[in-house]
């Protein structure tokens, strides 16, 4: 019936594996309490043989450490499984050891009786042997080699992420690629960690092995003497015969299982296994293998020495570097096409012309969590929500930002690029506040002093403990992501005019047309050309004014575009137009202007200068010193007294003094008479070549 479960779904294949692991635990826990009958301690040493060989087959076939990623839990498993059988051997060996050597099975009568003759004093220093062999030369290395990767891997591991995401940012991969790559460093660093902890329970197992041994035969020949009235010389040769069979039957696996974790963690990964690399490493080196072969042969002919078995190796020395040098030999002729099909595939094509990004962000190595998908990084977000902020205040979508790491700036820098070109860089400290100083706080903080690189206002980096105090004391507190977003949204807002491309005008249009076709229809191409449309808009974003309302703008070009083709004049026509949105965009809703006008024998004399054909570019070097500095001053006494500074001139002078004033005073708006919307009253409170 539907929602039961049968004994065929239990035990099926899948649900078979999830409970193969708390059986096998559960049974080696059951070892440790339950007696077991020597037969059973017979196949379970015998398993326990088979699994250690195995382990070591698997360990010499792998090309790299994570294909053998188990390695580890089978390293703690296999030494649970040993120490479990030596505690129910050793039950069994005091409780029956009087009745004689096969007391504890078979396997462990073979080990303590053919395998040392019979001679317990051979048995004990052969035991001894494995223990030191096992413990100080093999473990120990192999956990050291393991300890040693461990770190080196996490150190790498910055450098490897960083390499991944720059050959993804190059095209080189795709996300896939790249993820699984990132999810292979992580698990080589996990495994060499692993493996650093798991060579710790070998070295325990070689311990356990001495101790267990010492107890099985002190303990019997306590038991046997004591209690089955045993003579001493008896009990010490059964007791110890069964101690030693106990201790080599474990020891001998765990000895093979330490060979395998070591050639795990001492292996170099390539595209071969081991039994590749040292076949390729050692026996491909012909001239080494002639230098043995011919040393081998001297040791052979010296009186004394076993002659066959020198000449015989050297001989099979010398044939082997002879089969070497002969493949080598013919190894030119089946690469001899190699070098022109490298040239071919090398060969350069328009696909190795890369287009510039118009927008870039490249970020230091250190700031690489700041911008990782992977690991949510949250100036990416800060990213997207600065491109839409941008497309609704300003009125059309910019580039998408690029993000890429650049090892060759520091690692707490960033740079922005605008085609490929530097336009604004700082460094933010990850873990850390800016604390920005707005003028108005009440102390000073401890920290790192800078400056806000968006906006040059005076702030330190700060504890995240020191942020409540830092707002209390007036400072505007904000985290790394949100600095580098800030000076982003900054400079693309300062620069919007350079990222309207043509793209990104017919793009406007395209989306206009969606809800008045007839309106973009009719101006592009029929009245002025795209070229045009997009100067008009240009020069609407350097100055500073927004093209949300493109209606407005596309009425304006198809009311006046017919007899005006001069995009300076159409745009004059445009921000009369736009005049309403221009002085709320500046002022607010406020009825009275504040604003900075011409003193009237400043204003005759830049008329007569136009009228006279010049522009700013031909105006008399001293009245356009006079005129930059005068401005300079009203606009300076403007932003004292709390107002914007805007100056109000003639319609006809508007473009001139815009154009003359844009860079040395980029905070003043620059108005014509026709732009101020009816029902707004001026009120001048300077004069620029006179007083208020």
């Amino acid at each position: 019936m539907n929602g039961t479960l049968s004994l065929s779904n239990i035990f099926s294949s899948a649900n078979a594996r999830s409970f193969a692991a708390p059986i096998f635990i559960i049974l080696i826990l059951a070892m440790l309490v339950l007696p077991l009958p020597p037969f059973a301690l017979d196949m379970l040493f015998t398993f326990n043989i088979a699994l250690s060989i195995m382990v070591l087959l698997v360990g010499l076939s792998t090309k790299k450490a994570l294909d053998f990623a188990a390695f580890p839990t089978v390293l703690l498993l296999s030494t649970l499984l040993r120490l479990s059988l030596n505690v129910a051997s050793t039950r069994v060996v005091l409780l029956e050891g009087h009745t004689g050597p096969a007391a504890a099975g078979k396997v462990i009568e073979a080990f303590g009786h053919f395998l040392v003759g019979g001679n317990y004093t051979v048995g004990i220093i052969v035991f001894v042997i494995l223990v030191v062999i096992n413990f100080i030369v093999i473990t120990k290395g192999a956990g050291r080699i393991a300890e040693v990767s461990a770190r080196f891997t996490l150190d790498a591991m910055p450098g490897k992420q960083m390499a991944i995401d720059a050959d993804l940012n190059a095209g080189l991969i795709n996300e896939d690629e790249a993820r699984t790559r990132r999810a292979e460093i992580s698990q080589e660093a996990d495994f060499y960690g692993s493996m650093d902890g798991a060579s710790k329970f070998v070295r325990g197992d070689a311990i356990a092995g001495i101790l267990i041994l010492l107890i099985n035969i002190v303990g019997g020949l306590l038991v046997g003497v004591m209690q089955h009235d045993m003579a001493l010389a008896d009990a010490a040769h059964n007791y110890t015969l069964l101690a030693i069979g106990d201790g080599l039957v474990a020891q001998i696996p765990a000895l093979v299982i330490s060979i395998a974790a070591g050639i795990i963690v001492s292996r170099v990964s390539t595209d071969e296994d081991i039994t590749g690399q040292m076949l390729s490493n050692i026996f491909n080196k012909t001239q080494a293998l002639y230098i043995t072969a011919g040393i081998l042969g001297m040791m052979g002919m010296i009186p004394g020495m076993p002659n066959f078995a020198f000449l015989t190796l050297a001989g099979g020395m010398a044939w082997l570097a002879y089969k070497g040098s002969r493949k080598q030999q013919e190894a030119p002729t089946e690469v001899a096409s190699a070098p022109v099909a490298t040239v071919e595939a090398q060969e350069a094509s328009w696909e190795d012309v890369a287009p510039i990004d118009t927008l870039g962000l490249e970020v230091g190595y250190r700031l690489i969590p700041l911008v990782d998908n992977a690991a949510d990084g949250e100036l990416v977000r800060r990213i997207k929500g600065i491109r839409k902020k941008f497309a609704r205040e300003i009125g059309f979508l910019p580039p998408a930002v690029h993000i890429r790491d650049n090892l060759e700036i520091n690692p707490n820098s960033y740079r922005i690029t605008l085609k490929g070109v530097e336009i604004g860089s700082g460094e933010v400290r990850t873990g850390l506040f800016l604390a920005i100083d707005p003028g108005s706080i009440s102390g000073t903080l401890p920290g790192v002093a800078t400056t806000d690189p968006a906006f040059g206002l005076p702030a330190v980096w700060i504890e995240s403990s020191q942020r409540e105090q830092a707002q209390a004391m007036g400072y505007t507190v904000v985290d790394p992501g949100t600095v580098v977003a800030t000076h982003l949204n900054h400079l693309v807002t300062q620069h919007a005019a350079e990222l309207l491309g043509r793209q990104e005008v017919q793009a406007l249009l395209d989306h206009l047309g969606k809800s008045a076709p007839k309106l973009v229809e009719e101006l592009v191409p029929k009245m002025l050309t795209l070229s045009a449309v997009q100067k008009v808009l240009q020069t609407l974003l350097i100055e500073g004014v927004a093209i949300r309302d493109m209606r407005s703008i596309i009425d304006t070009l198809l009311e006046h575009g017919g007899h005006v083709q001069d995009p300076n004049e159409l745009t004059a026509l445009v921000r009369v137009a736009l005049g309403r949105s221009i002085v709320q965009q500046i002022y607010g809703s406020v009825s009275e202007l504040p604003v900075i006008a011409l003193d009237q024998a400043l204003e005759r004399l830049l008329l007569q200068t136009l009228q006279a054909g010049h522009d700013s570019a031909g105006m008399e070097p001293g009245l356009a010193d006079t005129l930059l500095e005068k401005t300079q001053t009203s606009t300076q006494r403007q932003e004292a007294l709390g107002h914007p500074p805007v100056l109000l001139t003639p319609a006809v002078l508007r473009p001139l003094l815009a154009r003359f004033l844009r860079r040395a005073v980029p905070q003043l708006k620059v108005l014509s008479h026709a732009e101020v919307p009816e029902g707004k009253h001026i009120k001048v409170t300077s004069l620029v070549g006179g007083a208020a």
